[in-house]
């Protein structure tokens, strides 16, 4: 009987230690995910959604540590010392989403890529700058014809676009 419940404490011991590194490595904060955008924690969320804004996303993680709500994006791609400004207004987004359906605003979110890990704050600033950039998309939306502003095949060929596109690049070329 001794033995059955130091070979219960044990497995309770080594299951406490994968569930920990599992946390590390996906850099998410403590607390508890009340949200996952992926198949591996079970059935996808919905999206958060801002009718004023017409803006939606679906961040990869929310995580509740006390009164916050935090949102953790989770890239793929490799960087070299900073997150892409892309990335950094996406996960702005989601902030401001996280606020419009939770009523609380995060001081600030996660960028996760493969080597390392960013916590980004969501400042006035910040949600000032992404403010601006939906404007600019809402102009951009109404115009016919929008001229291509990069010069990488490897972008071309992976935009929805691709195919009504009289700018696009060959890939594998340039």
């Amino acid at each position: 009987m001794l033995y059955l419940a130091f070979l219960a404490i044990l497995a309770a011991m080594v299951l406490f230690l994968i569930s920990a590194r599992q946390r590390e490595s996906s850099a998410l904060p403590r607390g508890k995910v009340i949200y996952a955008d992926t198949r591996k924690w079970g059935a996808v969320e919905e999206p958060l959604y801002d009718p004023a804004l017409k803006l939606t996303g679906k961040p990869d993680y929310l995580v509740e540590h006390g009164d916050e709500i935090i949102p953790v994006e989770v890239k793929s791609s490799r960087i070299q010392n900073t997150p892409h400004e892309s990335h950094i207004l996406q996960l702005a987004a989601y902030c401001m989403l996280v606020e419009k359906e939770y009523d609380r605003r995060p001081s600030y979110g996660i960028l996760r890529y493969p080597q390392k890990a960013f916590r980004i704050d969501y400042t006035g600033e910040l949600e000032s700058r992404l403010l601006d950039v939906l404007a600019d998309m809402r102009r951009l939306e109404l115009q016919t014809s929008v001229k291509r502003e990069h010069n990488i095949p490897a972008r071309c060929a992976k935009c929805g676009y691709r195919s009504k596109c009289n700018q696009a690049l060959e890939y594998g070329k340039n």
